[in-house]
């Protein structure tokens, strides 16, 4: 048993950092320094992939699209068109505001129906650094960092800053590092620091490849509970040895 976000900063080979995770069902920012979470520099969103995949829905639903050619909208369809049409804009506002920024992709449904994705390929992700979008009132993901950071002894936020990594399936969105860069950076106006992020091609995956890494580790070989054991003892092992 271990946190996804230490987890996440394995995979990067780190011990040190903040982990911005945004998953499936919920995203989350955590703040690790030599292996331990901080709880003041830990932040969580309501806000992640099955949300978002409710929110395109009803964005196409309100789409000039016909409606007979959205009744195929299952999840798996819907997971599908996020990650073959979906993006982060850097400047939401502005895109939203100017017609020709809606670059236009088309994608087949299962039924054989053709439907075009105009904003929709925008405004799905955007939730994540504006869940005002969908009604709720806490801040971006980029501003859940930057709390953490702040939160964080002078000391531990230096060796924090040069590793933010990110993961998770719905940080996958193309735009997605350069947007959290970004707000990061707006926000640390003025105090001089320079923030980049850093997202491994593998990011969404990148828990289980921690995971993975960590239990490669000799240190990490007292804290098996054998096939042998379990059988003997049942699930109470489990809860005794760790």
């Amino acid at each position: 048993v271990a946190n996804t976000g230490f987890l996440s900063l394995c995979a990067h080979g780190r011990v040190t950092g903040l982990a911005v995770e945004a998953g499936a069902g919920v995203s989350h920012v955590t703040s690790i320094c030599l292996g331990q979470t901080l709880q003041k520099g830990t932040h969580r969103l309501g806000v992640a992939g099955e949300l978002l995949s409710t929110h395109l829905r009803q964005l196409l639903l309100e789409s000039p699209n016909e409606p007979s050619a959205l009744h195929a909208l299952t999840k798996k369809t819907l997971a599908q068109l996020k990650k073959q049409c979906c993006y982060v804009s850097l400047d939401y506002e502005r895109d939203l505001r100017d017609q020709s920024s809606h670059h236009p992709a088309r994608f087949r449904m299962p039924d054989g129906h053709w439907i075009t994705l105009g904003k929709e390929r925008f405004c799905c992700p955007e939730p994540l650094f504006q869940p005002k979008l969908l009604q709720q009132s806490c801040p971006g993901l980029h501003q859940l960092a930057w709390q953490s950071l702040q939160a964080l002894p002078d000391h531990a936020r230096r060796d924090v800053l040069g590793n933010i990594v990110l993961s998770g399936g719905s940080s996958m969105f193309p735009g997605f590092p350069e947007r959290m860069c970004l707000g990061l950076n707006l926000l640390s106006q003025g105090t001089g620091v320079q923030i980049e992020v850093l997202a491994s091609p593998e990011r969404g995956t990148a828990a289980w490849l921690g995971g993975s890494m960590a239990a490669s580790l000799t240190s990490f070989q007292h804290a098996w509970v054998t096939k042998g054991q379990y059988q003997e003892h049942g699930a109470k092992c489990v809860h005794q040895k760790f």
